[in-house]
């Protein structure tokens, strides 16, 4: 056996910390991409989006379909809505934003399930399908985020918040912790998927060109 060249054995071990790093780097994708799914599972199913303050005339909050607001007289909570009536959902904007919100768990829940493409595929290809689908997971949680706050003039957010209330204007009532793990997670979400761009990328590229061409030669 040929006894390797000082640039050759410098290039072995540049790609060998390489890879190592590029495979460190894809174990956390894969841990935070999972993290990321259990996030928007909570953001879907908490009823925590906005809720009363000192000042609402009456107690309670709202989620993407599920409500409480308190009882006028007994001040105790009456909880309404399902994912599965959408007739109990209050406003038409909080439906389409649960739908939208819905798709986006749905496609981090199909990126998990990508995951088992690394066995069979080309491992670049799957990161960058994986980027795509998280990105769009970002979009719907983007547009889901936005139409929300067009459902706050329904009469039900009124009866808790107030008469001030309006579309985008929340009145007395305040923007809970879900709602804003929502739009902390758009954030988590295009950090992935551009994460995945990358590492699909340097999968393409493995090894470094210098040493391509001299492992060329060396064939020869």
């Amino acid at each position: 056996m040929a006894k390797l060249l000082p640039a050759q054995e410098a290039a072995k071990i540049y790609h060998t910390n390489y890879v190592r790093n590029a495979r460190a780097i894809g174990v956390l994708w894969i841990i935070f991409t999972i993290c990321f799914a259990i996030i928007s599972m909570v953001v879907f199913i908490q009823p925590y989006w906005i809720g009363d303050s000192v000042d609402t005339p009456q107690s309670g909050y709202f989620g993407l379909f599920h409500y409480c607001i308190g009882n006028p007289i007994t001040g105790e909570l009456v909880c309404k809505g399902s994912a599965l009536d959408f007739g109990s959902i209050p406003s038409g904007a909080f439906k389409t934003a649960m739908f939208f919100v819905g798709i986006s768990f749905l496609l981090i829940v199909g990126t998990i399930g990508c995951f088992s493409l690394f066995f069979f595929c080309n491992a670049g290809s799957v990161y960058k399908i994986c980027a795509w689908m998280q990105l769009a997971s970002s979009t719907c949680m983007v547009i889901g985020c936005m139409i929300y706050p067009d459902g706050w003039d329904s009469e039900e957010v009124k009866r808790m918040c107030g008469q001030r209330t309006d579309k985008y204007t929340l009145g007395n009532c305040t923007v809970r912790w879900a709602y804003i793990l929502a739009i902390i997670s758009i954030m988590d979400s295009l950090i992935l998927s551009f994460l995945a761009f990358v590492l699909g990328n340097r999968q393409d590229k493995l090894l470094p060109e210098d040493f391509q061409v001299e492992e060329k030669k060396e064939e020869a």
